[in-house]
This record gives structure tokens, sequence and C-alpha cells, in this order.
């Protein structure tokens, strides 16, 4: 899927560390690990987290591709290490054999239960496990921190170009926003500002103040009775020019790219572009952005403060489209929103059948959230951060970020002239 930039994660939830290695990011980026470390907290964050947040402080080392805090134009390297290792050394050794015992310190050296809506019963049937904890220590949301570091450089490298990636919760379970109002403001830079200044100031990544009192209410009442939420949450990028994508081959179109990225999350089980689902239901004339053009003088030129949403040239009045049309998109904010299923770890676990003995048992439970839709926008920032950052490349090439702004200057100059 990805052309350029391209990315591997490694590790187990409670294993020695998370490490990542990222390819195609080009020489002279400026990059620290506070740049990542700032969005591994944001994941971390959000009502209704479990007591593994409490344990771990996420904070990226770079171990290769960077010198003098630029790039080189190589492979970076990252790792991440799980605190919690120390906990389960002997449970998650790679090199010794767990210890006979059943049971260690109270946690459970073999799992044979599976957990309904978890990877843990297909996972051990694939890949032939009769211990259970070979498949839920990888399937794990654990991993999605190696993400989103990946992500944080992405979105650095784009922030070099004006484009910004933003995200905010819009309902957990089925308490939320209003969206039909929502959705009439898609077309509004300064309000996507407002959105993210006070959904980062939200234990639940809302903007609203009085939808985060009914949600945070309803995530009070599902811890109470030993349950889970999920809900929606809303990715917008803006500054992205029109062009990027293809409508030539199928999986080179941009909403199939991000469709792609962010179904890949752990828990996700639906995406919808701009108006989404509520255009099937809408007649054509209805649903489509009709253009209309500006002059373009040279204040109103599209750069780095003054993006494609505001400078001169074609442009829309309404965003039902989530900026992209005909695999591409064209110059309006990008808007993607996910639906995340409730986390199937249960403290009130439900049926499930021992894969050995094959009697009914209640399902294991491990240490898990109430709700995790606030740290699943966070991770759909960084994938959909992923894939523009990929095809951003993909259009404008290059090996050094000078070679790449040349090429991304004369691309607007050429805009200017159509």
């Amino acid at each position: 899927m990805f052309n350029r930039l391209r990315y591997l994660t490694s590790g187990e939830s409670h294993g020695r560390a998370l490490v990542c290695i990222i390819d195609g990011l080009p020489s002279n980026l400026k990059l620290l690990p506070e740049d990542i470390n700032r969005d591994l907290a944001r994941r971390q964050k959000g009502y209704g987290r479990g007591g593994r947040m409490k344990i771990e402080t996420d904070s990226a080392q770079i171990l290769s591709g960077v010198r003098g805090g630029k790039t080189l134009g190589s492979p970076v390297s990252l790792i991440i290490n799980n605190r919690d290792w120390e906990n389960w050394q002997e449970i998650m050794d790679p090199e010794k054999p767990p210890l006979a015992a059943f049971k260690i310190d109270g946690r459970e050296k073999q799992v044979t239960r599976p957990r309904p809506g978890h990877a843990d019963l297909t996972g051990a049937l694939k890949y032939g496990h009769r211990d259970l904890r070979n498949v839920l220590e990888r399937s794990s949301a654990r991993e999605t921190a190696a993400r989103v570091a990946v992500g944080a450089i992405a979105k650095k490298f784009l922030s070099e170009f004006g484009i910004r990636v933003l995200s905010h919760v819009t309902e957990i379970g089925g308490a939320g926003l209003k969206m039909n109002e929502h959705k009439a403001q898609l077309t509004d830079l300064k309000t996507f500002e407002d959105v993210f200044t006070k959904a980062e100031a939200s234990e639940v990544r809302c903007h609203d103040r009085k939808a985060e009192k009914r949600i945070i209410a309803k995530i009070k009442d599902a811890m109470k009775r030993g349950d889970t939420l999920g809900g929606v949450f809303e990715i917008i990028i803006s500054g992205v020019p029109a062009g990027l994508g293809s409508y030539s081959q199928w999986d080179r179109k941009l909403e199939a790219r991000l469709s792609y990225a962010v179904m890949g999350i752990q828990a996700i089980k639906g995406v919808e572009i701009g108006a989404g689902f509520e255009m099937a239901r809408n007649p054509g004339s209805h649903g489509m952005d009709e253009i209309y053009y500006r002059a373009q003088g040279a204040k109103r030129r599209q750069t780095k403060k003054n993006p494609p949403e505001t400078a001169g040239g074609f442009y829309r009045k309404t965003n039902n489209a989530g900026g992209i049309e005909g695999g591409m998109s064209n110059g309006m904010p990008i808007i993607v929103r996910a639906a995340m299923k409730p986390i199937p770890t249960l403290r009130s676990p439900l049926s499930s059948v021992d894969i050995n003995s094959k009697k009914k048992f209640k399902a294991a439970y491990e240490r898990s959230d109430t709700c995790a839709v606030p740290a699943a926008s966070v991770i759909g920032e960084a994938v959909a951060a992923q894939v523009i950052a990929d095809s951003f490349l993909e259009k404008f090439g290059g090996d050094s970020m000078d070679e790449i702004s040349r090429n991304y200057e004369n691309y607007l100059e050429q805009m200017m002239k159509f």
C-alpha cells in the first residue's frame, strides 16, 4: 500500500519493547524525540482508560537515521520500552520456556479460554497455538504505540508544508454531538482549529462541553456494570493540495488508502469519508459540492500560511465529498470518520469454550479499558498522516527536504497558471 514511506512494527504487549523502522523519509527533516513523545502521551490519555496507562509512560528512543536532530535519508529506527516487562519476564522471556506453575503472581502462564470479539481463537487456529497468549500479545492494541510514533514523524514532515492532521471524538456509547449541525461546518478552517483546541482540553476529546458530560455519564455507568463502550471519532486533515492520489488505479485512490489504514486500527469496524452514508440517503442534487472560482492575486497564492482552503482558484462552498473526488484530494479539508466497537475484554466476561477441554467457561479477563475511543482518535491521526505523507512524497518526490520543497513550489505555480 505504501509506495514511498514504508514502515514495520514489532513487539508484544508485555514483551521487552516495541520497535519500528521507517524507510523513505527525506534527509534534513528536523526531528527530535519530543516530536514523537508528545503524541505518545496523547494516546495514553482519556476518561475510561485502564490500569496499564498508570504503569506505562511511553517515550521513544531514536536508534538510527537521525544525526544532530535531522534525518539522514536512511531508515529511521525507534524503540519504545515496555515498563511492565519487569513484571512479565518469566512469562514472556524469548529464550526460556515459562515455569511449570500454571500461575505466576496471580497471572495465568497459559491462556486457553478465548475471549469473544478478540483474535484469540481464530489466531490459535491459524497459527496452531495451544497457548492463546501467543496470539493476544501481538494482536493487542498496545502495538498502536509504535504506529503513533511513526505517525508523529509523518505529521512533523507534513507540517513543513502547512498540512495539519487533527482529530476529535463525536460520540461514545450513543451520546455525543448533533452531527447534522457539526457536518454543516466542515468547510471552515478556523472552526477546525477551535474544535481541536477544545478537544485537546477534554477528558474524552469532545469539543462540546454538554456532549462531553453526556459521554462521561455513559462511561461511568459502563464502569459500574463491568461493561465497555465504543464510539466514533473524526479526523480532519487541512492544507492538503489538490492532486494527491489518483483515479487511474483502484489501489491508488486516496480514500481507499485512508480507509485501509484506518480500518487497520484494532477494533475499528467502519469508515466514512465526508458525508459518507448520509450521501447515500439523499439525492445527487443535495450531495454534490458545486465548484466556484476566485481570482488568484499574489497574496492569495497557496503557501504554508495560506492553505488551499483559503487560497485563490477553484473552490467549493460545501464539503460533502470530504476533500476527495475521483480518488484524489481536491484542495478542501479531508474528513475521515471511524466507528470503533466496544472493547471485547469485559470485567463481566462472556461465555466461551476452553480450547483444550472444550468445556464451557467465562472468558479470561486481561487488564483493559472501559473506553478507548479518545485514544483511538489519536491513533487515527497517526495512520492518516502516514497515508498523506506517503501520497505527498509519491507526488512530489525528492530525497531531501529542499528538493521536495522546490518540487512542491513548482506545482503550486503550475496550479496558479491553470
